[in-house]
């Protein structure tokens, strides 16, 4: 393995790749099945995630948008199990996880890693670096100087010097501390790994070496890679395919490039015309889509289309009947009046 030191501040070289689509003979790595959460509150129930079905396959990477509190990163945990499904099915390798106990779920948990939002709070500050990046090698049980091999191999692999690993949290910068989170998720060489926001809570000079470190560990390791962020540029730059989140479901998902050039339904449309254009001639002439208020709580979720009282093109038919994801122009979208070009 190479050492990917630093990171350079420009997108991933070669952009991600194509992987099998769904209905090709390669089955899902993971899959999601009618997949709902709902946590109970002092002023009743809040469904966070709602019926959501959804396949990450083996090398796939996976960009998961939408607004905060949408319902991406409740997904991401149940995703590895840090969560429980309230119903639904969740689907490892052709193995049913959904309430695997945790004893026969620990065997698992080295194919299934996380990297959480901020690098600080889900780092143990009391612990050496070498500690945290070899606590899911001690839960596997890998032998004492095998782990140590690895922590170090790995802190190398991440671009942080594998002479540190005996420094604390407190000494190494947010980029740094996010490194260390990273590595800690790859030390067991994982199949599928969640980014939770990477970069939302690191200085905006650092996010691009973190998110070319992410890209390019995917491509050397081989693995799935599923990237949850609300910044859309940083998703065309590192995902093959996207997931367009609103109110804890799926509203359109497909290929990334057939969704960025041509979005059909009208809250990724929205969500798209906010992205800055580098042509300020093209950024004046394009239409900019404003939503109009706030997206409505999980807790009182509207009838039909949940998008409806936002929508500018919703229809007397939006109001009361839920629309399903269908196969339009290369996606699937979950619109009565999807926009196709």
């Amino acid at each position: 393995m190479t050492a990917a030191k630093g990171g350079s501040s420009g997108p991933p070289p070669g952009g991600p790749e194509a992987v099998p689509r769904k209905g090709d003979a390669d089955p899902a790595l993971l899959a999601l099945e009618g997949l709902t959460k709902t946590f109970q509150t002092r002023r009743g129930s809040v469904r966070a995630v709602d019926g959501l079905d959804l396949e990450v396959r083996s090398g796939e990477t996976l960009g998961l948008v939408g607004e905060s509190g949408c319902g991406k990163s409740t997904t991401g945990r149940m995703l590895v199990r840090l969560l429980d499904p309230t119903s639904g099915r969740i689907t490892f390798d052709g193995t049913d996880i959904t309430a695997l106990p945790q004893r026969r779920m620990r065997p698992l948990r080295s194919d299934l890693q996380i990297v959480f939002q901020d690098p600080y709070s889900s780092l143990n500050p009391r612990q050496t670096v070498a500690s945290i990046v070899g606590a899911p090698l001690r839960v596997q049980g890998v032998p004492a100087a095998e782990a140590h091999a690895r922590v170090r191999e790995m802190l190398s692999l991440v671009g942080l010097d594998a002479e540190h690993a005996g420094r604390y949290p407190h000494e190494f910068s947010g980029g740094q501390a996010q490194r260390i989170g990273i590595a800690r998720a790859l030390v067991t060489r994982p199949r599928l790994v969640v980014a939770d926001e990477p970069v939302s809570a690191l200085d905006v000079s650092i996010q691009a070496q973190i998110v070319n470190l992410l890209s390019e560990l995917r491509r050397e390791l081989d693995l799935a890679l599923v990237l949850i962020a609300h910044d859309l540029a940083v998703v065309r730059h590192v995902c093959a395919r996207v997931a367009v989140m609103y109110l804890g479901r799926i509203v359109e998902i497909g290929e990334r490039d057939a969704i960025y050039d041509a979005p059909a339904h009208p809250y990724t449309r929205a969500l798209l015309s906010a992205i800055p254009l580098p042509d300020p001639v093209a950024e004046r002439a394009r239409e900019r889509i404003v939503l109009r208020g706030d997206p409505p709580s999980p807790a009182s979720p509207p009838s039909g289309c949940p998008f409806h009282p936002r929508c500018h093109k919703a229809e007397s038919m939006c109001r009361t009947e839920r629309p399903v994801l269908s196969r339009v122009a290369g996606r699937e979208v979950a619109c009565h009046f999807p926009e196709v070009s």
